[in-house]
């Protein structure tokens, strides 16, 4: 029997916390299917994300290593955020998750009502 102990370097506990949160799934879906962006071209594309929530989420992908933050020095300020290799490559399986939710959204939501 495989165990998933709280204490340790758990990858299920740890990595899926950062990923399964509201916002993070659907960051790097967008920047996938669109490329490099801008902050407030992500924030068209989501739009019922605040502003700080979306610069969190941002900050916590780039800290994974997951999407690539870069400034450059121009007035104003530009700021531009692309998926890493690594946030490539987890495209895929977010892609496989996505298409199973719409596979069996609809029974999933039969069950809750029947609940």
């Amino acid at each position: 029997m495989k165990n998933f102990h709280p204490t340790g370097n758990c990858p299920v506990r740890d990595v899926l916390s950062r990923l399964g949160d509201k916002w993070s799934m659907l960051v790097l879906i967008t920047l996938n299917a669109n490329g490099t962006m801008r902050f407030s071209d992500i924030h068209k594309c989501i739009e019922d994300i605040s502003q700080r929530m979306l610069a969190v989420t941002l900050r916590i992908l780039e800290t994974d290593g997951l999407v690539e933050r870069k400034a450059y020095a121009e007035v104003p300020p530009r700021v531009e955020y692309h998926l890493t290799e690594i946030g490539q490559s987890l495209i895929p399986h977010i892609e496989a998750l996505v298409g199973w939710a719409l596979e069996n959204m609809q029974v999933i939501l039969k069950n809750r009502d029947a609940s």
